[in-house]
């Protein structure tokens, strides 16, 4: 029986998993952040002292490692073989380095097939840069997230200062300049809009506008 898919994809910063989460409680939906299981394979490979090109390591370390989600009062946590990462998977070292690994076609086949078991399984709201093209290409709903540059920096800034990461506004700026350019002209499977995807523009839009203009589409 098919279960209800619902897709939203943008670049670094723009909302999508504030979004995504909120959808997935109201709908009663399981949530899956799939940026979170990237960074989750940066971080171990930092931890492990792995090659970030290594991709047969990284597969290894992923195959080695269960990664899950747990719902808690306040919001979602990301765990490692039931140890919550939360925190340390926002740090700027695996932040500056989740793009190079992300890249990786091998890394990419090994989360993918995991993100598609869980929502053959469950009515999903998944998030990341390429659900709605590859991941799951026949989603119920693809919603295309975006903002300016200057709104997403400032955006990651108030976020890290209320997770205590020490943060610069001019740097975090720069860093997600470059990360856009990264993800949208990697070889594997590219930040770009989904053909029959719809354009949300979150600049100057408080996320409870958001939420009900996508509440909008998805009815």
């Amino acid at each position: 029986m098919h279960k209800f898919q619902i897709a939203i994809d943008g670049p670094a910063s723009s909302g999508k998993s504030t979004i995504a989460k909120i959808i997935a409680r109201d709908l009663g939906y399981i949530y899956v952040d799939t940026g979170a299981m990237y960074r989750v394979v940066t971080f171990l490979a930092i931890k492990n002292g792995v090659a970030f090109g290594d991709a047969a390591a990284l597969v290894a370390l992923t195959r080695a490692n269960k990664i899950s989600f747990e719902n808690v009062e306040g919001g979602q946590l990301t765990l490692i073989n039931g140890v919550d990462v939360s925190d340390d998977i926002r740090q700027t070292d695996v932040t500056n380095n989740v793009s190079e690994v992300a890249a990786l076609k091998a890394v990419r086949e090994e989360l993918v097939r995991l993100q598609r078991e869980i929502a053959e399984t469950h009515p999903v709201v998944m998030d990341g840069r390429d659900i709605g093209t590859v991941v799951l290409p026949d989603a119920d709903v693809k919603i295309f997230m975006v903002a300016s540059v200057t709104e997403r920096a400032e955006r990651r800034y108030k976020e890290n200062i209320s997770r205590g990461i020490p943060t610069d506004l001019a740097v975090l700026e720069k860093e997600i300049a470059e990360r856009d350019y990264k993800d949208s002209h990697r070889a594997e499977s590219p930040l770009k809009q989904a053909d029959d995807a719809i354009l949300v523009d979150t600049t100057g839009m408080s996320i409870d506008d958001v939420v009900n203009r996508i509440k909008e589409l998805i009815k």
